[in-house]
C-alpha cells in the first residue's frame, strides 16, 4: 500500500509543480499522451536542426517530457529498494564502509539470508545466481545484482525485499494498471524513436538529469539506450549531478558496466540545478537531503567523477565527457588532466558544455 511507499518516492501534491525553487531548467508537466507525442516531435525537430548544423552535434531531451512521471517515481521507487538491499546484504557479510564495487556477496551465503528472510527457497536463488556471467566466481557484486531484477521482474511483480525497519518483506514492485502499463511502454517507445533518429544523424543524444526522486530511474532507462544505441561510438549521453552524494558512485558502477559489455560510456557532467527545491522537499517531507552539504563538497565531487573518466578515456578510449560548467578552475583541470594523461583534442573525446539557463546551450569540442 502507499502508506509503505518511501517518503522520497511519494508524489506529494506540494511540490507537484517542479519549477518553484528551480532557477533555470524548464519543466514538463503530464498532460495527457497526445502531449508527450508532441514533446517527441519537438524533440525530433531539434535532433534534426543539430544534425544539419554540425558534423558532431548534440541534442538535448527531458524525459519527463515523454511520459507521465509517476512512473518515472515508482520505477526510482523500486530501484533504490534493490540497491540498498544489496548494500544490507553486504553489511551482513562485513563490508560495510567498502567502495561499491569492491562489495562482493558470497553467493552461498547470501542464498541462505534469502531462505531464512522468506524471500526464496535456496532452491530457487540458485536458479537465479547460475548463467554465463552470474556468480561463476562465487561472488555477486552489485552489477550482478543489477542484472537479476532484469530477469526476476519479468517473471514476478511480487518479488519481496525485507524492510529493516519494520521486519515485515514488502513487494519490491508497486502493481500499474493497465493504462499505467501502457503508459510506461509508449514512454519506452518515444524514447527508442529518438534514439534511432540520433543515430541516423550522427547526433550526440544528452539526456537531462531532473530532481533526486526521478533520476535513477531516468539513468536506467538511459543506460539501456547506451547499451543498444553505444556499440561503435557514444550516441547516447547520461548526465551526473555531482552536487548529488551518490554521484561518484553512481559514475563508477555504470563506467564498470560499460566496460564488462564493451559498449562506448558517454556522459554530461554537471553540478546540478535543483538545490533550494531538493532540500525544502527533503526537509518538508522527512527524508536525508540528498544533496552535498557545502559549494567546496561539490566541487570535490565534480572533479573526483571528472578525473575519473578522463582516466576511462586514457586506458581505453571507449569514454566520453562533456564538462558541462561556468567554472574556470573545472575547465583549467580538465586542461591540465587532459595533458597528464595524453588526450589529445583532435580525438574529440573531451566537450565542453557552457549552459546558459539551460535552455540555451553552446557546445564544442576541445580545439574547434
Amino acid at each position: 500500500g502507499a502508506e509503505q511507499r518511501e517518503k522520497q518516492y511519494r508524489a506529494h501534491r506540494g511540490f507537484g509543480d517542479r519549477r518553484g525553487g528551480v532557477i533555470s531548467a524548464r519543466t514538463y508537466f503530464y498532460a495527457d499522451e497526445a502531449k508527450c507525442d508532441q514533446h517527441m516531435e519537438t524533440f525530433l525537430h531539434c535532433i534534426d536542426a543539430s544534425g544539419g548544423s554540425s558534423e558532431d552535434g548534440f541534442s538535448a531531451i527531458k524525459l519527463t517530457a515523454l511520459g507521465r512521471p509517476q512512473f518515472l517515481l515508482q520505477f526510482s521507487e523500486v530501484l533504490v529498494k534493490w540497491r540498498r538491499f544489496f548494500h544490507q546484504m553486504a553489511a551482513e557479510q562485513g563490508q560495510a564502509g567498502r567502495a561499491v564495487l569492491e562489495m562482493k556477496l558470497e553467493a552461498e551465503k547470501l542464498q541462505e539470508a534469502l531462505a531464512n528472510l522468506g524471500i526464496a527457497t535456496k532452491a530457487e536463488s540458485q536458479h537465479w545466481f547460475t548463467g554465463e556471467n552470474l556468480g561463476v566466481s562465487g561472488t555477486v557484486d552489485l552489477l550482478d545484482w543489477n542484472s537479476l531484477i532484469d530477469s526476476r521482474t519479468k517473471l514476478s511483480k511480487l518479488l519481496l525485499v525485507p524492510n529493516m525497519q519494520t521486519g515485515q518483506l514488502e513487494p519490491l514492485l508497486s502493481r500499474f494498471t493497465e493504462e499505467e502499463d501502457l503508459q510506461m511502454k509508449r514512454m519506452l517507445q518515444r524514447m527508442d524513436v529518438l534514439a534511432k533518429r540520433a543515430t541516423e544523424k550522427g547526433v550526440r543524444l544528452m539526456v537531462d538529469a531532473e530532481q533526486s526522486y526521478f533520476q535513477p530511474a531516468i539513468s536506467r532507462l538511459t543506460l539501456e539506450m547506451q547499451r543498444r544505441f553505444n556499440r561503435d561510438r557514444a550516441i547516447i549521453f547520461n548526465t551526473y549531478q555531482c552536487y548529488l552524494k551518490e554521484a561518484y558512485d553512481n559514475v563508477t558502477v555504470d563506467v564498470e558496466l560499460s566496460r564488462r559489455e564493451g559498449w562506448h560510456f558517454g556522459t554530461k557532467l554537471v553540478r546540478g540545478a535543483y538545490m533550494e527545491q531538493e532540500r525544502e522537499r527533503a526537509a518538508q517531507i522527512g527524508y536525508e537531503d540528498p544533496i552535498n552539504p557545502t559549494y567546496e563538497k561539490t566541487n570535490e565531487m565534480y572533479h573526483r567523477c571528472l578525473d575519473y573518466i578522463l582516466e576511462e578515456i586514457k586506458h581505453s578510449r571507449k569514454a566520453n565527457v562533456m564538462v558541462a560548467s561556468h567554472n574556470e578552475d573545472t575547465v583549467k583541470f580538465t586542461l591540465h588532466r587532459m595533458m597528464e594523461l595524453g588526450i589529445h583534442p583532435s580525438e574529440k573525446k573531451v566537450y565542453f558544455g557552457q549552459l546558459l539557463g539551460m535552455c540555451d546551450q553552446i557546445t564544442f569540442p576541445l580545439g574547434e
